[in-house]
């Protein structure tokens, strides 16, 4: 790192120690005894103005105290069949490490359907395990790597993508935005693989609006990207759907706990499931668990983000009318209010 960017780091640093009490305590929560880790984050997000990073980091810090996100992995999402129902329709996992120890986070985008829950349970879901993996599964990385390890990979699979994707695209909008401002930069690489037509066509429409230190990480593979991912990961950390050419994302197979990292039966989320519980267990103190889902404040969408999801919305048009499917299209339209 450069001379001029430690310098940066120091200021940043020297910010921080002006927080209130409140503050300081949920920024521990998030460095998790690496102080300069998330300053440096917040400053690549700000392209290292160090004023604009404290507004982010600041914002952030709010955000987490308003709420409640320090206790956000004591609250599980209950019944076990409502928790499986968000399962079955937001598949995502963590299929193994690659070989440099980075956790290898697999998306089924193709067939997420978001459909069989609320908004606020999908967006509850996705910030635990955003809190799991900073908090026990990085930490529980560094150990086992012996070294320093703040960032994941993410595989995400195309499979199934259909035009009725955009009936989802404004809680996908929201997802993003949530990482965006308050995890910023935990994503080394994003590879995506069985890419249909449809998604091709469009990336190459929303690839010149895409950030350029957004673009530089995603890497379009081709097929199931499994030779590609044997360079970065052994063949046991590679997400089912990229083992074999077809193999798709499929929310069933003949050895579901072995081989699908989305199934709740899969070590990843029994672990993450019961930690949770736990945690309710200790925070209640024998009080019995409420059900209802945690009500996260929605960032606004930003004007950038609504013009990358109403071109997306008009690519999807112009395909579909070039295939004549346009009655498939009746009642589907990006909300950007």
């Amino acid at each position: 790192m450069s001379n001029a960017h430690q310098e940066v780091i120091k200021q940043f640093l020297s910010l921080m120690e002006n927080v209130d009490d409140r503050m300081k305590e949920t920024f521990q929560n998030m460095h998790n005894g690496y102080p300069t880790e998330p300053l440096v984050r917040f400053l690549k997000a700000r392209d290292w103005n160090v004023q604009k990073a404290h507004k982010m980091l600041i914002d952030c810090l709010q955000w987490r105290l308003q709420n409640e996100i320090d206790n956000i992995l004591a609250k599980p999402i209950i019944p076990t069949d409502l928790y499986r129902a968000v399962r079955d329709s937001h598949l995502v996992g963590l299929s193994g490490y690659s070989k440099e120890g980075l956790p290898v986070i697999a998306i089924g985008a193709g067939l997420s359907t978001y459909d069989k829950a609320s908004v606020n349970y999908y967006v509850q879901s996705h910030i635990q395990m955003n809190e799991y993996r900073d908090r026990v599964v990085l930490p529980t990385a560094t150990e086992k790597y012996g070294q320093h390890i703040s960032k994941c990979v993410k595989v995400l699979d195309m499979t199934g993508l259909k035009l009725s994707a955009l009936n989802q695209i404004k809680l996908l909008t929201t997802i993003a935005k949530i990482d965006d401002l308050n995890y910023p930069e935990k994503t080394a690489t994003y590879y995506i693989v069985n890419v249909p037509y449809i998604f091709s066509a469009c990336w190459k429409t929303v690839k010149p609006l895409v950030q350029e230190r957004t673009k530089r990480k995603i890497q379009v593979l081709q097929g199931c990207g499994r030779d590609e991912l044997l360079k970065i990961m052994d063949y046991s950390s590679l997400p089912h759907f990229c083992r074999k050419e077809g193999s798709g994302s499929s929310r069933h197979s003949s050895n579901v706990a072995i081989d699908n990292c989305f199934s709740l039966e899969h070590t990843f989320h029994q672990q993450l499931y019961n930690y949770i519980k736990q945690q309710a267990t200790l925070t209640a103190t024998g009080l019995p668990i409420k059900q209802g889902s945690v009500h996260v404040d929605f960032p606004e969408p930003d004007p950038e983000g609504t013009k990358i999801a109403k071109t997306i919305e008009s690519e999807f048009n112009r395909l579909a009318d070039q295939n004549g499917l346009c009655n498939s299209l009746n009642g589907l339209k990006v909300d950007g209010d």
